[in-house]
């Protein structure tokens, strides 16, 4: 067990973290989650359990402090860091021209910060085991839609995860952009209702990461575009 793989998943207590961390720790790794919620972290890890290898850490992605000390209490507690996978991010489900500004700097400061910082303070540990940066971003990174503020943020993860690869690369770590369509997540809660049509789910999205993070040595898979079968755009 102390030398089985270790990751770092931000906004990991619900939906596409928390499908990914039960993936992992499924496959014998060791996992560290992080969220601004102390009782959803709770209450996913007494969901599982509460399983040796989990450790949950309450901490904002978008400030820098509590990602390092997210990172310092892995090392701690784990002794390597092997994958980090930046997942926190919301949506604000407004428009540019039809919005409200009060909630965009949040949603800016989570999705585009917060990537780099985790980054940022990972890296050397990562150098260290060769290992992998995930980055969550979204098909509204590729696709514009009218008056997308949020596909915006998406398309500066898309940005970030290119400018990182270029970077990294010749440290021996990895990055994967992991770019879903449409996900059943709690994502859609503020939207007052899921999207129409076909969904993924987020253990099928969850599969994507955790095969992109499973790929051997040296070799590096870096933009995958998830969407369910019916979703044309």
């Amino acid at each position: 067990m102390t030398d089985s793989p270790v990751a770092l998943i931000t906004g990991g207590g619900s939906g596409i973290g928390a499908a990914v961390a039960r993936r992992l720790l499924d496959s014998g790794h060791r996992v560290t989650v992080t969220g601004r919620g102390e009782e959803r972290l709770r209450a996913f890890a007494e969901e599982l359990g509460s399983p040796e290898g989990l450790l949950t850490v309450v901490g904002h992605a978008a400030e820098y402090d509590e990602v390092r000390s997210a990172v310092e209490a892995t090392l701690k507690e784990f002794g390597r860091l092997d994958t980090v996978v930046a997942n926190a991010g919301f949506a604000t489900h407004d428009t540019v021209a039809g919005g409200d500004p009060a909630g965009w700097s949040e949603m800016v400061l989570t999705n585009v910060l917060g990537p780099a910082l985790l980054i940022r303070a990972s890296i050397d540990a990562l150098k260290e085991t060769r290992g992998r940066i995930v980055l969550v971003g979204s098909v509204a990174g590729h696709v514009h839609t009218p008056g997308n503020i949020y596909g915006a943020t998406k398309w500066a993860v898309t940005g970030l995860a290119e400018n990182a690869r270029r970077e990294v690369t010749e440290f021996g770590v990895g990055v994967t952009l992991i770019s879903p369509g449409r996900v059943e997540t709690p994502f859609w809660d503020s939207n007052g209702s899921l999207p129409p049509g076909q969904l993924l789910t987020a253990d099928q999205l969850a599969e994507s990461i955790v095969w992109a993070i499973g790929q051997p040595a040296g070799v590096d898979v870096n933009t995958v575009v998830v969407r369910p079968i019916g979703q044309p755009n």
